[in-house]
């Protein structure tokens, strides 16, 4: 295999922050000796800092603290989760007490971000997840079985192939169900059992020791759940009494969305080889846009209808991306500006095509009055108007 075609094999769209911030775990791992939980990697106070930074401050290693030498002896830690730091610290803290952890909130709110950093950073690992779905069964959360061996040589620890929260509570890890409301009741209610006896029965190996599966100290679940599905699958009580509920809420402040669209999106186009080149005026009005429909009202306290679809940050995230692609691939074809509008009409139609109205009704309204006040960048994107009626 040749070097190219090595790097091209290595490579991942996707890091696991476990890998991606190997660094910086390794190094908070160091900085911080105070009390752990059991199987914890990191301090809770670190988890803290790890998912929402040193808030600019490089943190020095204390003495003695790597006699290897093999860490740097300051380092300043990034925030990854742009959100109430309040709200990371809680669900530190419910996972410190061993118990479950259900983020809830709108699409597009990071929520299974949040969870992938905190399991990273409590046992080093974010990887021991279920994706919750309409045909997500009752084996993926439990386990199942090595049919070969099982048929050569019966019921065995052998043939058993463990579920990733099987794993996880052999290793005392942290397990991840992503959209729980999606998979089935009865498949849900497996779930209640492990959460409470903190043990899982394997019938099929009745009389040995691998009978009963137990819960090493530091297992502990997060769910996610969007608000969009609480009807899909609604949980039994049984089961919301064994999570921590937190809701994940949209970015509040329009400078830190606009921040966290230009540094993700950026890393995405530039993954590709491409430059970034989407000016700050454009990715201002492109959040500003989003923000209004998604809040149905604009910053200037007008009224602005909301179209069904979750007008998410993510979302905001993968258009700013395709701005740039854009801006790479066909440099002179077109100013990046003249793509907003097409772009914010394919998000606010995906989940009903009549929402167009809504697009267009905000430009009538919103748009037509900045253009008014005299600003250039919403001036052009008015002068824009016909693209939302193609």
């Amino acid at each position: 295999m040749t070097t190219t075609t090595t790097a091209r094999a290595e490579a991942r769209q996707v890091t696991p922050p476990e890998d991606r911030y190997a660094a910086e775990l390794a190094f908070l791992a160091a900085h911080d000796p105070g009390p752990r939980p059991p199987g914890w990697r990191l301090t809770p106070r670190a988890v803290v800092t790890f998912v929402m930074g040193s808030e600019g401050r490089a943190l020095a290693l204390p003495d003695g603290a790597d006699p290897a030498g093999e860490l740097p002896r300051k380092l300043e830690i990034g925030g990854k989760f742009v959100g109430d730091r309040a709200l990371v610290e809680r669900c530190v803290i419910t996972l410190a007490g061993e118990r479950g952890l259900l983020l809830v909130g709108e699409p597009g709110t990071a929520k299974s971000m949040l969870s992938e950093l905190l399991s990273a950073a409590v046992c080093g690992t974010s990887a021991l997840t279920v994706q919750g779905t309409a045909g997500t069964t009752e084996d993926q959360l439990r386990y199942g079985w090595n049919y070969a061996l099982l048929l050569a040589k019966g019921p065995s620890p052998e043939a058993l192939v463990p579920s990733p929260v099987l794993t996880a509570m052999a290793t005392g890890a942290v397990a991840r169900v992503e959209e729980i409301t999606r998979c089935l009741p009865e498949v849900q209610d497996a779930l209640v059992s492990l959460l409470s006896e903190r043990r899982l029965a394997i019938p099929e190996l009745a009389g040995t020791e691998a009978a009963q599966a137990h819960a090493a100290p530091g297992f502990t679940l997060i769910a996610t759940a969007n608000l969009r599905d609480k009807g899909v699958s609604e949980m039994s009580a049984a089961l919301k009494r064994r999570f921590s509920f937190e809701t994940v809420g949209p970015i509040a402040d329009l400078d830190a969305e606009t921040e966290l669209v230009r540094r993700q999106s950026r890393a995405a186009v530039e993954r590709s080889g491409a430059a970034f080149r989407v000016d700050d005026a454009v990715l201002e009005a492109l959040v500003t846009a989003f923000r209004d429909l998604r809040d149905g009202r604009s910053a200037e306290g007008w009224e602005v209808e909301r179209p069904s679809t979750v007008m998410s940050t993510a979302e905001a995230v993968a258009v700013a991306g395709s701005l740039a692609l854009s801006a790479a691939y066909f440099p002179s074809d077109r100013d990046v500006l003249s793509l907003v509008p097409g772009h914010l009409l394919g998000v606010v139609r995906k989940d009903e095509p009549k929402d167009a109205a809504c697009l267009q009704g905000y430009w009538d309204g919103a748009v037509r009055r900045r253009a008014e006040q005299g600003s250039p960048t919403w001036r052009t994107l008015w002068d824009l108007r016909h693209v939302l009626e193609d």
